[in-house]
């Protein structure tokens, strides 16, 4: 379980985060949801110690990520973020190859050949995996830094907005995947989520953020309500139900 407790932040003294309490629990595919600027973003750069903590606390699976060494936590969570552009000319395979860094340090076996290629196979690159990032698509480029994640092999998956530059079929398999993965194999994953319909279809665990602080939380059928997301997003929103799930009308 991730657990959060008292996180304030700020940049250049406008606060970004307000107060944040939340439980992300293990085992289950939690997204974040919520309107541009509201945060979402930076707490899972927070999470990932990606950003210094200010104030507060943050543990993962009882280990507090301020103490906790990078090496042990490369072991335990994988995140990626938003800016994925890379300077180096690499290979995509060179590239998801990274992911294997924290568990061969230099000294790659048999297992971390396979772990990559495993992961080139889940996300159907295998026919691009020789050639060069600036030589593929946006999208091409996005599921091969997804590959990298996914070929660290740990326990939390963090992932802001991994849906950028994925088509509609792209990102309803990878919603697919991560939610199979989370139902499979008990690996817990958190994402940032910008299409909300993609929270209601896979999500299991929904924490809902405005101006920086938390408006609601928990599991998709409590917070993916008209009344809760008309006032997170500022706009009129309808519920319907598909399959079960909530089916979030926003478009119209």
């Amino acid at each position: 379980m991730i657990e959060i407790s008292g996180v304030n932040y700020s940049i250049g003294g406008a606060q970004i985060l307000r107060d944040i309490s939340a439980s992300l629990p293990k085992g289950k595919l939690t997204a974040l949801i919520g309107p541009n600027g509201a945060g979402k973003s930076t707490l899972l750069r927070l999470i990932g110690r990606l950003e210094p903590l200010q104030s507060g606390r943050i543990s993962l699976d009882g280990m507090d990520i301020r103490q906790t060494p990078t090496e042990a936590l490369a072991l335990k969570m994988a995140i990626l973020g938003q800016q994925t552009h890379i300077v180096s000319r690499l290979r995509l395979r060179e590239l998801v190859r990274f992911g294997r860094w924290p568990h061969h340090r230099g000294r790659p076996c048999a297992c971390d050949h396979t772990a990559v290629e495993e992961a080139l196979d889940a996300f159907e690159l295998q026919p691009l995996a020789t050639r060069f990032l600036d030589e593929v698509s946006g999208g091409q480029a996005q599921r091969a830094h997804l590959a990298m994640t996914f070929a660290q092999c740990t326990d939390w998956l963090l992932l802001d907005e991994p849906l950028n530059n994925l088509d509609m079929a792209h990102s309803r398999a990878l919603m697919a995947r991560l939610a199979e993965m989370v139902a499979g194999t008990g690996k817990s994953v958190v994402t940032v989520v910008h299409e909300v319909n993609y929270a209601a279809a896979w999500a299991d665990h929904i924490v809902a953020l405005k101006d920086g602080a938390i408006m609601a939380q928990g599991a998709p059928d409590e917070v993916l309500t008209e009344a809760c997301l008309s006032a997170l997003y500022d706009t009129p929103v309808t519920i319907a139900n598909h399959n079960g799930r909530p089916l979030v009308l926003h478009h119209a």
